[in-house]
Formats: C-alpha cells, sequence, structure tokens
C-alpha cells in the first residue's frame, strides 16, 4: 500500500520512517518533506503543501490513508477537507485541533472538565494586562495564545521580563496573530515529561513516555525553543503518574470532546508538571506528537505503526497494543546559529555518517543544492541513539552528534541528565 505524511520536520521524518518498516508498505510519500527523506528508502517527496491539490494527489495516487505530523494543517482543517473528499486521515478535526491552535481555548476546557492545570487570566487589552501583572509576583508564564512554532512561551523570572513579553505580543505584534490573546498563568514548579497517547473518539492506546528539553542552553537555560532533545522512557512518570495521567488528564479529554460534539482522533500530547509528591498539572497540550520526542520513541517502537494507525481509523484501539524496545532511546537536535529567534541558513552540513540499528538521524531544517546538504531552518538535525540505559545511549548519540560539522552548529551537551542524575540517586 501507498500512504501520505503531511509535514517536513524531524517528526515527520522519524513517523514516516517507522510506517516505512512495515512489511505491507510499497511508499511513503512526505509532502513536502525534507533532505532526509529525500535519502531514505521507500520514502519519496511530494512538493505539495495546499490542502486542495494534496486531495487530488492522494486521489490519483490511491493513498489508502494520510497522517498529518504538524499543528499548521490541522488548525487550517486539513482533517475535515480530507473526510468531506471521503478519504482516510489521522488527525483531530479542526474544532477539536483548537486545544492546541489556542491556549485560551485549551485552559477554558480544562476548567470546565476539572482537568488539573495553573491557574490563569487571559488578555487581548494591553492595558488590562499590564493592570493584573501589576498584582502579581514573579515568576509567572506569558504564553501567545496561538501557534507560534514553540516560541511563544516566556518564563518570567522578573516582573519586568513579564511586562516586556506583554509588551512584545500585544503591542508590539511580534509573533502576529499567535500574540494578538495572551495567557498569563502561574509558574509551576516540578519536573516536566511528554504524555502521548493514540486516539481514535472513544479509546485511547498510550505510547512510549518520554521527556523533552525546552531551553536553548544547558542546565535549562537561555530561550524557550521547540525542543533541544528529547528521551525515552522517562522516569518521572512512574506507573502511579501514568494512570494518573490517563484518569485525570486524557480520558476526561476524550469525554469532553466527545460532549462537544467534537470526538477527538488523532494523536494527543500532553505536557505534564509532575510535583514531587506525584501529582499533575498539565502545562499544555498538542494535537500532534511532539517533536524531538518523537525520535526517540518511534527508535523504540517495535510494533507495526501502519497496523495501529488502522486500528485508530476504525475505531479499536482498544483491539491492539504496542510493543516497545526495552532499551532506552535519546536524541540530541544539531540547531542552526541564531536559533531559536533568527536562525540562519544556507550552511553546509558535513560528515554525516550512515544510519545503523542503533543509531539514525533524523532531519528537519535540511534541504539538498548541487549535491550538497544545506541547513534550511532553526533546528536542522537530531542524531537519535538506542542503548541499554539512558547514559549508554546519551554516550552514542553525543559520539555521532560531536562529529556532525556545519558552521554555527548549536546543542546541548546534557540531553538526559535528570533521567542519569535519578539513576544515581536511587
Amino acid at each position: 500500500m501507498n500512504i501520505l505524511v503531511v509535514g517536513s520536520g524531524g517528526r515527520e521524518h522519524a513517523l514516516a520512517w517507522r510506517l516505512a518498516q512495515s512489511s505491507r508498505i510499497a511508499r511513503v510519500y512526505v509532502a513536502p518533506g525534507n533532505a532526509g527523506t529525500q535519502a531514505e528508502k521507500n520514502l519519496v517527496n511530494v512538493p505539495i503543501t495546499d490542502i486542495k491539490l494534496l486531495i487530488e494527489f492522494v486521489r490519483r495516487e490511491a493513498i489508502v490513508f494520510t497522517v498529518i505530523g504538524p499543528e499548521a494543517p490541522l488548525a487550517a482543517g486539513i482533517v475535515d477537507q480530507f473526510r468531506a473528499a471521503g478519504l482516510k486521515v489521522f488527525g483531530p478535526t479542526q474544532a477539536a485541533a483548537q486545544l492546541e491552535a489556542s491556549k485560551d481555548f485549551a485552559k477554558a476546557f480544562m476548567v470546565q472538565h476539572g482537568i488539573p492545570t495553573a491557574a490563569y487570566r487571559s488578555f487581548s487589552d494591553v492595558v488590562a494586562a499590564h493592570a493584573w501583572l501589576d498584582t502579581q509576583q514573579a515568576p509567572i508564564v506569558v504564553k501567545a495564545d496561538g501557534l507560534a512554532a514553540g516560541k511563544g512561551v516566556v518564563v518570567a523570572q522578573t516582573m519586568a521580563e513579564a511586562h516586556a513579553a506583554v509588551d512584545a505580543m500585544l503591542q508590539d505584534n511580534q509573533l502576529g496573530q499567535a500574540g494578538a490573546r495572551v495567557v498569563i498563568e502561574e509558574f509551576l514548579t516540578g519536573e516536566e515529561a511528554s504524555f502521548m497517547v493514540m486516539c481514535d473518539g472513544e479509546h485511547v492506546l498510550p505510547l512510549a513516555t518520554s521527556q523533552d528539553h525546552k531551553r536553548i542552553g544547558d542546565g535549562d537555560t537561555g530561550e524557550n525553543t521547540g525542543g533541544m532533545g528529547a528521551y525515552s522512557p522517562a522516569p518521572v512518570i512512574t506507573p502511579e503518574v501514568h494512570a494518573r495521567a490517563l484518569r485525570e488528564v486524557i480520558m476526561p479529554v476524550m469525554l469532553g470532546m466527545k460532549q462537544a460534539g467534537t470526538p477527538y482522533t488523532g494523536f494527543l500530547y500532553a505536557g505534564l508538571m509532575i510535583d514531587a509528591q506525584g501529582g499533575i498539572r498539565v502545562l499544555e497540550f498538542n494535537c500532534r506528537m511532539g517533536d524531538p520526542e518523537t525520535q526517540p520513541i518511534m527508535m523504540r517502537m517495535k510494533s507495526d505503526l501502519v497496523t495501529l494507525i488502522e486500528h485508530a481509523l476504525d475505531g479499536t484501539l482498544d483491539k491492539v497494543e504496542v510493543e516497545w524496545d526495552r532499551r532506552a532511546a535519546l536524541g540530541v537536535v544539531l540547531a542552526a546559529q541564531g536559533y531559536p529567534m533568527l536562525p540562519r541558513t544556507g550552511d553546509v552540513v558535513e560528515a554525516l555518517p550512515v544510519d545503523r540499528e542503533d543509531m539514525h538521524i533524523f532531519h528537519a531544517g535540511t534541504r539538498w543544492q548541487d549535491k550538497k546538504l544545506l541547513t534550511s531552518g532553526g533546528r536542522v538535525l537530531c542524531v537519535t541513539a538506542l542503548g541499554d540505559s539512558v547514559k549508554l545511549a546519551q554516550r552514542l548519540a553525543y559520539d555521532v552528534a560531536e562529529n556532525v560539522h556545519f558552521l554555527g552548529k548549536q546543542m546541548r551537551h546534557d540531553i538526559g541528565y535528570r533521567a542519569i542524575d535519578r539513576k544515581k540517586l536511587v
């Protein structure tokens, strides 16, 4: 069979790569893809981003089903349009995708359905936002309401920083329409982790746990990014926390969406803050898999992803389980100079090693030009490795990452440190 993955990042490379491992797959098309998907066996890039043209392509090529990777087409209603055309597609509808597309919607939804989250207020008026901030204390979190590619969150350590973030979004329009409304919420303490599931509108299938590293610098310092690396599994998600996340977060989302007449299908990501007592609160929802968490999760997946998605499309996720590699997986993001705010592109990437069973380099911001591999985005590559422990996966990933070269390369040197430090304390 032929299937289609929509997107161009590291998440889509990893999803397409895993789907192509199925013995039932003839070809996985990736629209528009990147230099990495272009070079993979059984993957074919399709230079189309327009939804109507994608529908025509799917019909013409007899695509069995389509998987939507990134948030922007979901928010634009690609699932609704594919379904209206009678095509099978895995992802949430535009109405359901508001869980990610609007932080104000998500917070109100959580309050309505008793899902634990930080206290908040939302504003579109800059004067009102400043006036309310004057009654608060730092640290405090300022978020753009709309989609901002991982750059719409400011964790302000001082009230001056919080006021500046409000001005940047509401007054200076630095994030465009995404920042036309802001959500200001209390700062939560604890350890953050990513909890992802597949949904069929009624049932959920939990995926392997993972932990992202949002800050640009070692020790979780510097600006927030889309993610500088991740590992799986995340030991902070104990069996008790796992059960609580399903009971207190995921299932209330499924029930609330069904009650609203917008049953949730597709991947669902809950960013959790976990306190020392194992209590959880939701930081955010994503209506797709996380990036870079997808890369280590796909490295660990042993089940046929094609079969899992077919069950999701048929509403039978309760009839299937996922098998995982017992090894840990860890991915290190190599980012361009100037990332996250002003990434430079066009630099030549050199010394990429050959992928192997326990190491794969997933591309994100790359393109081919005149037989040269060039950077084309902020996050360029994610070097992802398997190991018998997080420490061993980390060692292999960094052995490879240190030897990949492009001008201005940025990377963190401590991905996985929380899991490793936790092991030392046991």
